[in-house]
């Protein structure tokens, strides 16, 4: 079956489609099971084109992004992985509007915003996704998220209709937004709304978050940013701390020292560690403080 899809999106231009790919290929923390088939549109036709033959065979689908914010089981994904290629990495400038393809870096996106003159997306800086995932999961840091610059989307959605998405259709909460239950769709472009500012002081701001994070976050390790939501009025971080699990390991995968809501992979770890680790760390902080942390990264596919 998987290769019949794979020839029937052949025969509509769709070339770039892989069988049985490895998922730790595509994820920052380096593990996960196998695609049955991961498929990289190349622009908007082909995503369509693609779209409409996983609709006709109902077949199950997700999208990934630079796979910063997603733990993929080991058992992988059933169905079909989407994954951005080159036509979706584009960024315009329109007065005080930056519009970016769903496939754009998001720390690119901070980058060129400040190379312009505009502020608003500086504490994107330090988040390693890309565009369409930031949307999706109403990414931030330092205070600020998406929700806040951001104008619209185009959406391409799961039964093949293009949409565009305001701000207020997108019903964005801390970490969430509609895309993610309610609305199954891929953020193809996104558009942002900043201000104009002092160039220099934009810079400055976005050097100052890169130091931070260089500082305070195990960079060096394949890890996926942030795993846990910060619970209201504390952070998910301290929690860890202070219920001693900083170096806490299961398999190769460890409670960082460095910054205790970072999981890493110490080189050979199974996404069967870092979930295991995941409950871990919840059953102790649940049992030391009676507070349930709740995952941000995405877990996703079969065990």
């Amino acid at each position: 079956m998987k290769n019949q899809i794979a020839d029937e999106l052949a025969k509509c231009g769709v070339n770039n489609v892989r069988v049985n790919e490895p998922l730790s290929r595509h994820t920052t923390w380096k593990v996960g099971g196998p695609a049955d088939l991961l498929i990289y549109p190349r622009n908007k036709e082909e995503l369509e084109r693609a779209m409409q033959i996983v609709h006709q065979y109902q077949l199950p689908w997700r999208v990934i992004g630079r796979g910063s914010n997603l733990l993929v089981r080991d058992g992988g994904i059933r169905g079909v992985v989407f994954k951005l290629d080159e036509g979706f990495n584009y960024i315009k400038a329109d007065g005080t509007r930056m519009i970016a393809g769903g496939g754009y870096s998001t720390i690119l996106l901070a980058s060129m915003t400040a190379k312009h003159g505009l502020t608003g997306l500086e504490f994107a800086g330090g988040i390693p996704g890309n565009v369409g995932g930031a949307v999706y999961m109403n990414a931030g840091a330092h205070g600020s998220e998406i929700s806040e610059v951001l104008v619209s989307a185009e959406v391409l959605l799961g039964n093949g209709e293009w949409v565009t998405l305001s701000k207020e259709d997108l019903k964005f909460r801390y970490r969430t937004s509609i895309l993610q239950n309610e609305l199954r769709g891929i953020v193809t472009e996104a558009t942002f709304k900043l201000r104009a500012g002092d160039r220099k002081e934009i810079t400055s701001a976005l050097a100052s978050f890169k130091d931070r994070r260089r500082k305070t976050q195990p960079l060096q390790f394949p890890c996926a940013g942030s795993v846990f939501r910060n619970p209201p009025g504390d952070h998910a971080g301290r929690l860890i701390q202070e219920a001693g699990l900083k170096g806490f390991r299961i398999g190769d995968a460890e409670v960082s020292t460095l910054h205790a809501n970072f999981i890493i992979n110490r080189g050979q770890a199974t996404a069967n560690d870092v979930l295991n680790l995941i409950q871990h760390v919840i059953k102790t902080v649940e049992e030391k403080y009676h507070v349930t942390l709740e995952p941000e990264v995405q877990v996703v596919g079969e065990g």
